[in-house]
């Protein structure tokens, strides 16, 4: 424990926005998941959904403050270059 009166307080409140920034990094990382298990089944249509509930959850998050900006930005990117993949990849099997 830290010794100083100031240290101890910046502590808890640490842990308070720890506690309140848990759920909504779960739920993003729900979102994501569902989509990658969707895309890797071939449900295109319902991944294309999914993967739009994904980057609204990740927007949210942002704006929270809960992720940088960054982070989700390039979570999103790497998701939607998995979508574009998978919905190549089935273009040319039905061509």
């Amino acid at each position: 424990m830290t010794s100083k009166k100031s240290a101890q307080k910046s502590a808890r409140i640490m842990q308070q926005k720890a506690q309140r920034n848990k759920p909504i990094r779960s739920s993003v990382k729900t979102t994501i998941t569902k989509a990658r298990k969707l895309i890797l089944q071939n449900d295109l249509d319902a991944a294309q959904e999914a993967v739009k509930q994904a980057a609204v959850a990740l927007d949210k998050a942002v704006r929270k403050g809960v992720l940088h900006p960054n982070n989700a930005a390039r979570r999103k990117s790497r998701l939607m270059k998995q979508l574009n993949q998978a919905l190549a990849a089935s273009t040319k099997r039905e061509e």
